[in-house]
């Protein structure tokens, strides 16, 4: 059920959260390459990197800068005078400055205190709305912060002249209903956007990036194919088609030639695609079972949860072990070879005596040797 026709603007992290994955660089050409993508289909905001990484890390920003994309960029940032002053004369106009939400962080990672913290977000963001930055204040952990401290954080935020705040689900507990709530009394305490920034530790990335938008989210992070630190983020095709199909909420993207980013991304990350995996797993459109098939051939809509042009896709028909009649007789049809259905009868047999063997679809070549055995 669609709940309203409202924006959200994606804010993608592949060239910051993605890159920090296990084992992931990208080079210089690679993070052109994704960000010109990106922004060629829509997407309205990028981060793009670490400044406080070092001088090649900086460069790199630039050079993406330097593309004057459609899309803004922003940077990311420990909530640190020392890493902040990186930040700045890079070409890009806004940072996200980041720091502990939750006890657990507060005291077991940065040994400090809530009342720290909260000075600390004042003297930065300050610092960096003095600089001429727009900043978004990143609650790191903020799944496992008390409320009322969260509430806290973002009062102190606006008050310095931060204009977004993120609610990091850092190390991926959440659950839909808990964002909801969460984002619901975040949104009553500021007038500041807010940003949702899921990991899928539990799989529910995607999941809770929709809540977090029906909860009153005007931003989410997303990365190409999921990709991110442990299990990932929220994947940046699954929350575009979720957002506009389940919610009609619109986000300005298009992704007809998503299939090719995805590639290069999964290219250049060393990540390989499960064949299974929501909307550009290899199999994802392939329908094999005789009734699926012989509905789909009927009207696609008969077995399409989700149409596959939208990622630029089409569905594909495989025989297989549990194919029926209409199945055989389209593939061949597909070759230009008319059968009947007493003739896909009596090569069903063969098919599935071939796949059983060779754990394999038949090709066409395969297809012919059947017919001249009948």
């Amino acid at each position: 059920m669609k709940a309203n026709t409202r924006s959200i603007i994606i804010d993608d992290t592949t060239l910051r959260d993605g890159e920090q994955s296990a084992g992931v660089v990208f080079s210089l050409d690679e993070k052109l390459s994704i960000a010109q993508g990106l922004s060629t289909m829509g997407v309205p905001e990028l981060e793009i990197g670490i400044p406080a990484m070092g001088e090649q890390e900086r460069e790199e920003i630039k050079a993406i800068a330097g593309l004057n994309l459609s899309s803004d960029l922003l940077v990311w940032s420990r909530m640190r005078d020392d890493d902040l002053k990186h930040c700045l004369g890079l070409g890009v106009g806004m940072v996200d400055l980041s720091i502990s939400a939750s006890d657990q962080h507060i005291q077991h990672k940065l040994k400090q205190s809530r009342r720290w913290v909260l000075s600390t977000i004042e003297r930065c963001v300050k610092t960096a709305v003095d600089a001429g930055m727009r900043v978004c204040v990143g609650a790191e952990d903020a799944s496992r912060a008390d409320s009322d401290f969260l509430a806290q954080m973002a009062e102190a935020a606006q008050r310095a002249g931060a204009c977004r705040i993120r609610f990091a689900d850092t190390v991926g507990i959440m659950e839909p209903f808990g964002v909801v709530d969460a984002i619901r009394k975040l949104r009553v305490v500021t007038d500041m956007d807010i940003e949702m920034h899921a990991h899928d530790d539990l799989g529910l990335a995607t999941a809770n990036t929709l809540a977090a938008a029906i909860g009153g989210a005007t931003h989410v992070n997303t990365t190409v194919n999921g990709l991110g630190e442990r299990a990932g983020n929220a994947a940046l095709e699954e929350v575009v088609v979720g957002l506009k199909q389940l919610y009609g909420m619109e986000t300005g993207i298009d992704l007809r030639d998503f299939t090719s980013l995805s590639h290069r991304v999964a290219t250049a990350s060393g990540d390989t695609i499960g064949s299974r995996k929501s909307l550009i797993g290899r199999d994802v459109f392939s329908h094999e079972a005789g009734i699926h098939v012989d509905g789909l051939l009927k009207n696609p809509l008969n077995y399409q949860g989700v149409d596959p042009s939208v990622v630029g896709r089409n569905h594909q028909l495989v025989l297989g072990k549990h194919s029926g009649s209409q199945g055989v007789m389209h593939a061949y049809q597909q070759m230009g070879v008319v059968i009947n259905r007493r003739q896909a009868g009596c090569l069903l047999p063969l098919i599935r005596q071939f796949v059983s063997v060779n754990k394999r679809s038949p090709q066409s070549a395969d297809l012919n040797q059947f017919l001249l055995s009948l």
